[in-house]
């Protein structure tokens, strides 16, 4: 199980100011406790300003297959957008941003954990639900599970040939971060400050209620 909360409007807002915005919202895993009419709020808002070539709303975009055959559909309105808003777990994130590589995707949502079963994924790709999405900043690869160290702040310095030091199996994260980062013509925001990670987040969720 899994709560998907919508990132604060001061983070969202900039992203996509001057913009033509897709919007994805899933609804796939039952669990979710997904802010719809927050997200409607927000969505009307930006059709207002005229900054929103379509919006789809569906279930579990993580798995591809059935993803793919309907953003087919809305190709059109696709191609129209800058950038297109996802608001789901990372893993939905994650595989909207591979099948659209040439095009900037951003994650609307902050995942956190709860026990229990979640996504029907046959992916690869994985959400560590810290409660605090890099994807944003970071080309659509999370740091966190693609990089052995789950290092936020770049790569470590340890690999050899593009391969992890930890794993040498496994491709370095942070080099696919760079590339992907290069392919869109983001690689300035690797300038921005870090953005330290509240490791506390995920202990604050799951902590047990406390009785009265």
């Amino acid at each position: 199980m899994l709560i998907t909360e919508l990132k604060p409007r001061e983070t969202i807002l900039p992203l996509l100011a001057g913009k033509k915005v897709f919007i994805i919202n899933c609804h796939g895993c039952k669990e979710v406790h997904f802010p719809e009419q927050e997200a409607a709020a927000f969505d009307r808002e930006l059709a207002a300003d005229g900054q929103v070539t379509g919006v789809l709303t569906t279930d579990y975009i993580c798995n591809p297959e059935n993803m793919k055959l309907r953003l087919q559909k809305h190709k059109s309105q696709i191609d129209a957008a800058d950038v297109v808003l996802v608001r789901s777990c990372g893993v939905g994130v994650q595989t909207v941003s591979e099948y659209l590589e040439d095009k900037i995707v951003y994650a609307g949502c902050d995942t956190y954990p709860l026990p229990g079963h979640q996504g029907v994924t046959p992916q690869e790709y994985k959400c560590d639900q810290c409660g605090e999405c890099y994807l944003n900043i970071t080309g659509g690869i999370c740091p966190i599970t693609a990089c052995s160290k789950s290092l936020v702040n770049g790569q470590c310095g340890g690999a050899k040939n593009g391969k992890c030091e930890v794993d040498s199996n496994m491709e370095c994260g942070w080099e696919r971060i760079y590339r992907r980062l290069a392919m869109l013509g983001r690689l300035d925001v690797l300038k921005c400050p870090v953005q330290i990670r509240n490791y506390a987040t995920d202990d604050e969720v799951n902590q047990p209620a406390q009785s009265n």
